[in-house]
Formats: C-alpha cells, structure tokens, sequence
C-alpha cells in the first residue's frame, strides 16, 4: 500500500522528461523514504513516483527541484490514496479558456488596455472582485450585442487539454462543472465546447440590443464558486475530498481551498501559494496524471 504520490509533469508539446531523470528522481526520493516505484504515465511528459511512506514534501521537492534544474516540470506530492476525484469544478477565464472574456469585448470597445489592468489587479486579489466587475462592465454600456458572438467566434479558445480533461474524467463517471466570474453567453458555449454536464456564471444584461452596462444578481464570485463547490458535491452524494477544483484567480481561492485537490493552474501568486498543486508548464491534461490517468486512458 502506497502513502505519497509525487508526480513529474511538463507541457505535451515540449517533452522534457526521460529514463535518466527518472532514474536521478528515484534516487533521490530513495533519500526520503525506503520504497519508491516508479509508474510511467506518458512518454517524456510525466511520471509517477509511488512512495510506501510519508515524506517531506517541500524537502521531496526541493531536492528533485536540484535534480530537474531549470527543465520546464511541475511537481506535486500528494497522498496516494483517492487520487481519481469524482466531481471537477473549473474556471472559465484564462483556465478552461486562453482569454479572458471581458478583456477581449473590451477590445471592440477600445478600452482593452483599461480593463484589462483592472482584471489583472482583480485576479491578484488586490480590489474586491464584485466591484471590479460591476466597474469593467459599466464601462462597456452600449457596446452592440452582437459583439458577444463575434467575440466568442473569433478571440475564445480552448486551453490545450481542456477538452481532453473533462471528456476523460466524465469518461470514468465524474461529474464536470464550470463555474465562471464571467458570463453566460461565453459559459454556456464554452461548456458544451468542452463537455461540462452544467456551467454557472454571471449574466450581462441586454437593453434594446446592446449591453446595458450592469450584471444580473446574485453575482458569481468567490463565495458563489466555493457554494457551487459544495452544493454540487451534496447533489451527487460525492464526499468533498473526492472533489477536485482548478483556477488561476483570487475569487477561486475558495473553492480551492475547500476541494479535495486544489489545483493552481498558470495562476497569480496568491492562488498557487495556496493550492495543492500548481501547474505552471504542463496544460490542462496535467489534471488528469495528478489523479493517475495514463495518457492511454485519455478520452478520444
């Protein structure tokens, strides 16, 4: 029976792993603990580490850290046991996404260099996240409706993995759900691009066929996405340690923290701090071999 995990992950289109850095990464846990097994997950983007004791995890790290250099790697020590989490609860923006909504609409406006700084400062934590949605999107009052779809048609993107994550998690019974700050019109088409089962998210209210510069309430914010979090769980039966949720802002911080595994994804300092786990190279298939999917059990 294994205690600890310690994962090895970097991005899929960059392979930055091999047999002599696994061979130099079980030495040196070997240091650490009287057991290890390696398990392969993917060739040359990551690999398992399983571990019969409990370790030092930021001394595990560190000392693997010296080994790996400067290679692009994530790594994540965690407990082996009930890796494979039941219920997914995801971000929208620059998470499951490349963009950020708000920021892109901004741009038809001309005001993306703007908006986008208070985003930014919002993310970090540093202004209060209701507020600052409610000023991005007043100053947006009377941009034309149709720019909600010329915006998702032309700037919205997958995140590398996005789909792949939620189809394989869904594949082995979880439950996905996107739970975003931004708003409905991206969300919904957003989740059915990727497979979630539900979204949630803020809804921009419309007059006479152009924004109206407000957002319908209660707004979808940090409190919002931890309830989400643990209604959901409550809904299906599933135990909060058997859930897993990722973001990269400051009003994510919560559902993070409250999940079973807290991931950090490219995220702001505060929230990768705080997570779990952080990814910082690999994409969103990096969610899939922290649980201990191969990548031959990827969905199609």
């Amino acid at each position: 029976m294994f205690h600890t995990a310690v994962t090895l992950v970097c991005n899929p289109a960059a392979p930055a792993l091999n047999d002599d850095i696994a061979d130099d990464v079980g030495g040196v846990l070997l240091e650490f603990a009287g057991e290890v097994k390696r398990r392969p997950l993917a060739d040359g983007v990551a690999d398992d580490f399983l571990i019969g004791d409990a370790i030092d995890s930021a001394g595990a790290v560190a000392a693997i850290r010296d080994v790996l250099s400067e290679a692009p790697v994530d790594i994540i020590v965690q407990p082996a046991a009930r890796r494979k989490k039941r219920l997914i609860i995801a971000d929208m923006d620059s998470t499951i996404i490349e963009q950020e909504c708000i920021d892109e609409l901004a741009d038809f406006a001309g005001l993306k260099a703007e908006i986008s700084a208070i985003t930014e400062r919002a993310m970090r934590g540093e202004l209060d996240f209701e507020q600052a949605l409610d000023e991005r999107v007043g100053k947006l009052k009377g941009l034309p409706q149709s720019v909600l779809d010329e915006a998702f048609r032309t700037r919205i993107t997958l995140t590398p993995g996005a789909r792949t994550l939620v189809q394989t998690m869904r594949g082995a019974g979880a439950v996905a759900v996107l739970v975003s700050g931004g708003f409905t019109f991206f969300a919904s088409r957003v989740a059915a691009l990727a497979g979630f089962d539900h979204y949630r998210a803020n809804e921009l209210l419309i007059d006479n066929g152009a924004l109206s510069g407000a957002v319908a309430r209660p707004i979808i914010g940090r409190a919002a996405k931890e309830q989400s979090l643990v209604e959901f769980a409550a809904k299906q039966s599933i135990d909060i340690a058997d859930t897993l949720a990722v973001g990269d802002g400051a009003n994510d911080l919560a559902m993070i923290e409250r999940a079973g595994l807290g991931v950090a994804f490219r995220a702001k300092p505060k929230v990768a701090q705080a997570a779990d786990a952080s990814i910082t190279h690999g994409d969103l298939t990096a969610l899939l071999y922290l649980q201990g999917y191969a990548d031959a059990d990827f969905a199609a």
